[in-house]
């Protein structure tokens, strides 16, 4: 795959995972390993992608390998740890043997449901901030402030794994971009007793719900049950992280959404996929004000270009700019949005 993109002059940013878990040392022999074979071709480096899911999925609510979840009060957060510890790791080696020879540079892929509170309530208020520290904070602010959100150190308390100053040096400077997947976003309200499923959400304190007071949708819903369609809260990101970590690189690595699988639809309607064209020109406009606010956006990847493998979903959902038939050869078919990007990029890039 390396050879094939440096064939065609793609920009290549490569993120990887380490088979067999997250040990500190067998991660960072990997990236080793990576860096020095392939680092000529390969710029961009992403070390893990998404590991708040990695955690939570993995060892919280089970619904992701290893599907461990008889212990997430301990679990979720202690495999967080080592995945920052890896992330560091694999940075360090980075720095010291091959960013000056080889150039390129090297980050963690997060993600955020921005959350934006419910009402003006102090409480409420304090809920949304301590939302979004419990998904940014927790893995962004040991690589900035050599520990993890007072928010989530004031209710987990020993849950939380410590950091050794042997850690926090090595912490100090360990990435240089961000990498962000966002793709929706929830009005919250404080809970003393969430409902939500798992210890990772309990312990937020916090109600995630997609109407306003008025009982207006926070925006369009997608095919996931997760995706509501809410371009601001893309702004609102960049700027949080903009603001708390010192307005670093930002490369904006997934953000899309999805139409159902359905083969009773004529392919010619699954092509015309309009509200996928509306997505892109909201979250597109919503970064382009985020850059005039001053963040740092470097880049942008739109998920995805093809109908893919989604997890857990398989194959049934569909937020590729490109239709591909699973039945007929897995023959490609541009929707209406790989056209829409095409020209966007061509009037916006010239």
């Amino acid at each position: 795959m390396v050879f094939a993109t440096f064939m065609k002059r793609l920009n290549k940013l490569i993120c990887f995972f380490n088979v067999g878990g997250m040990c500190r040392d067998y991660f960072a022999k990997l990236a080793d390993t990576c860096f020095e074979h392939f680092g000529d071709r390969v710029k961009n480096w992403g070390t893990i992608n998404e590991p708040l899911h990695i955690a939570v999925g993995g060892y919280d609510t089970g619904r992701s390998a290893p599907g461990r979840n008889h212990n997430s009060a301990i679990e979720t957060y202690l495999a967080a740890h080592h995945m920052i510890l890896a992330h560091a790791a694999a940075v360090s080696i980075y720095h010291s043997k091959y960013k000056d020879k080889q150039g390129g540079q090297i980050g963690l892929v997060v993600d955020c449901e921005w959350a934006e509170a419910n009402s003006d309530k102090i409480e409420d208020q304090c809920a949304a901030q301590r939302r979004v520290e419990f998904q940014l904070g927790w893995f962004l602010h040991p690589l900035y402030f050599g520990d993890y959100p007072e928010s989530m150190r004031d209710r987990l308390g020993d849950q939380l794994p410590q950091f050794t100053e042997e850690d926090k040096e090595l912490l100090k400077s360990s990435t240089d971009f961000i990498g962000l997947n966002q793709y929706t976003s929830r009005l919250v309200s404080h809970a003393e007793d969430s409902v939500e499923e798992g210890h990772f959400e309990k312990a937020q304190q916090v109600a995630k719900i997609v109407e306003w007071e008025d009982g207006e949708i926070i925006g369009e819903k997608a095919a996931s049950e997760w995706l509501y369609i809410v371009p601001w809260g893309m702004r609102k990101v960049l700027n949080y992280i903009s603001l708390t970590y010192n307005n670093p690189p930002i490369y904006i690595m997934e953000n899309g959404m999805d139409d159902e699988m359905n083969e009773n639809v004529p392919l010619h309607e699954m092509l015309d996929d309009k509200k996928r064209i509306e997505f892109y020109k909201g979250y597109l406009a919503s970064v382009a004000q985020a850059i005039k606010d001053g963040v740092d956006v470097r880049g942008y990847c739109a998920w995805s270009l093809l109908d893919n493998f989604e997890w857990s979903h398989g194959y049934t959902k569909r937020f590729g700019l490109v239709y591909v038939d699973y039945k007929n050869g897995l023959t490609r078919h541009p929707k209406s949005s790989a056209f829409w990007f095409k020209n966007f990029l061509k009037d916006n890039l010239e």
